[in-house]
């Protein structure tokens, strides 16, 4: 996990209650910690392809593994090889993926509530629903994959077609990409989404720089505190206040 580069006492705003219509998430990063499973398989692979691995990690956060592949090593850049070296992740290292605080016990408030959400990522099929099984959280029903979409994030396909799968594609409909990287953070905005970043996978100044709407340590921060007729009333707190110059927003 990347250092924040910030003291705690800067995650210190003042609670906040924003409405929605729809969440979006990404995956890793933001609902789970798959840091140091994620490292193995780019050894692993790099080995296979040879490439050394820490030229693969300083860039793959938040992108596809196709997306890398055809540049590191086109001839493996297919959707077969993709999904079985992803889907064996959560297989080989089922003990080395955890949740990000907060996020089992905002999903689960989501589901009972019937929120509309779904999960956008830049990871495949097998990858994501092998690790939501083996963590036993909560899978939707309309997941937005790597697969899914031509251009991974930065690109905003991949939010855009998370909001058309949610039927909340109208621009009037009030969205929020929960995200960890730049990449994601961009896509979400891009995609007409306000967006609240966590600190967990990239320096708080990285984060920032990339201007998402609240910046927060992890989904301990984001709290439902009101369901009415489909929309969701969100408490934000503990906020990253920003120096001068370099607000989120």
């Amino acid at each position: 996990m990347g250092s924040t580069g910030q003291g705690a006492a800067a995650f210190s705003a003042a609670p906040e209650t924003v409405t929605f219509d729809g969440l979006l998430f990404d995956m890793d990063g933001t609902i789970i910690d798959s840091t140091s499973a994620v490292v193995k398989h780019w050894e692993a692979v790099g080995k296979e392809i040879g490439v050394s691995p820490e030229v693969i990690l300083e860039t793959s956060h938040g992108r596809r593994s196709i997306d890398m592949l055809k540049i590191l090593a086109p001839e493996k850049a297919n959707w077969e090889y993709i999904q079985h070296m992803e889907g064996l992740l959560p297989k080989l290292y089922s003990d080395e993926a955890v949740e990000i605080p907060g996020a089992r016990s905002l999903l689960q408030d989501l589901v009972a509530n019937s929120i509309p959400w779904t999960i956008v990522t830049s990871g495949t099929i097998p990858l994501v629903t092998g690790w939501l099984n083996v963590l036993g959280l909560p899978t939707p029903p309309h997941i937005v994959t790597a697969e899914s979409v031509a251009e991974g994030k930065p690109d905003p396909s991949c939010y855009r077609l998370g909001r058309e799968r949610l039927g909340l594609a109208d621009e009037g409909k009030r969205m929020l990409v929960l995200e960890d990287s730049p990449a994601g953070i961009r896509a979400g905005r891009a995609a007409g989404c306000r967006v609240l970043a966590v600190v967990t996978s990239h320096t708080a100044e990285q984060v920032l720089a990339a201007k998402p709407d609240w910046v927060v340590k992890d989904l301990s921060s984001v709290r439902l505190v009101r369901a009415v007729n489909g929309a969701v009333t969100l408490e934000i707190r503990d906020g990253l206040v920003a120096e001068k110059g370099s607000e989120a927003r």
